[in-house]
């Protein structure tokens, strides 16, 4: 893909540090867009404070800095974006696309795991409740620029899912497309684990008459007891030190070709020199053991 108005992004949570694989998700996202010759977005997905770690912000952008990855223009902060969130909720509701919900979890557990509709016509009002969105335009498969047509389960891609939560805060995907669409994204790389949540974000879009962005997900990075690096895991966060040594390793992760005399190059230009021979098709589909773990 090259086009002069690429745009992507990387929008991490501040739960804590970075670790290796949220470094093979910023790394694809920023070769993906630099082979583009576009730009490259960094997002502060800061909606959900008591998952949130003090610091874990500032920490992150700094890591980026400190390996190379470097941003087009500001940070965006959702912390920041809650008025957006609410005129898209507002939206919704006033054509009747969205209605509150007090189901509990435990009520959908016992009916399956997905929920079934029960108060689409209940006429609640938004005391204690969540909003739903009325599904209208269930997403059944979308085309991965890695992987193909992925498709999803049918009961999920006709679920009316939460776009507002009972505690008041905004939901993720309600947020992410909101602040995709704003910020003009237009293809989202990012992990595998985040394939599942891509149909309900194509069917937000879809509602809103937005364009709908391109997707692709890069493998996902494993620990020794074979399960995807992350913060709940206790994921070890990126070294502090020199940089080089570990995006050799990621690049090396996601396929790619690495200049033997690597050693002896700056981190950027040993980023450039990957950025140019960046081959997305050269990305392996399956998760794979890290030893950065």
């Amino acid at each position: 893909m090259h086009q002069q108005n690429y745009t992507g992004r990387f929008a991490p949570s501040p739960s804590g540090e970075l670790h290796f694989g949220s470094l093979i998700a910023a790394l694809g996202s920023w070769l993906q867009a630099r082979s583009c010759r576009g730009r490259w977005l960094v997002r502060i997905e800061d909606i959900d404070p008591p998952r949130e770690a003090p610091g874990a912000a500032d920490t992150i952008l700094h890591q980026l800095e400190r390996y190379g990855l470097r941003w087009d223009g500001e940070v965006l902060w959702q912390s920041r974006r809650h008025d957006a969130y609410r005129e898209a909720l507002a939206w919704l509701h006033a054509r009747q696309l969205s209605y509150y919900c007090d189901c509990s979890r435990r009520r959908i557990q016992q009916h399956g795991g997905v929920y079934d509709g029960r108060c689409r016509e209940r006429h609640l009002g938004p005391a204690h409740a969540a909003a739903r969105l009325r599904q209208t335009a269930p997403v059944f498969a979308f085309q991965d620029g890695l992987r193909g047509e992925i498709h999803a389960d049918n009961a999920l891609a006709c679920e009316d899912f939460i776009i507002h939560r009972r505690d008041g805060l905004f939901a993720y995907n309600l947020a992410v497309v909101v602040d995709d669409h704003f910020q003009g994204v237009t293809e989202i790389v990012r992990g595998a684990d985040l394939i599942a949540p891509t149909v309900r974000q194509i069917a937000l879009y879809r509602t809103f008459g937005w364009e709908t962005p391109g997707y692709v997900h890069l493998p996902l990075a494993l620990n020794e007891q074979g399960n995807k690096l992350s913060k709940q895991n206790h994921a070890p966060a990126l070294p502090a030190g020199d940089p080089r040594p570990t995006l050799v390793q990621a690049l090396r992760f996601l396929n790619q070709p690495i200049n033997p005399g690597w050693r002896d190059m700056s981190a950027e230009a040993l980023l450039n020199e990957a950025a140019t021979r960046w081959t997305l098709a050269d990305v392996p589909l399956n998760p794979a053991f890290s030893n950065a773990s």
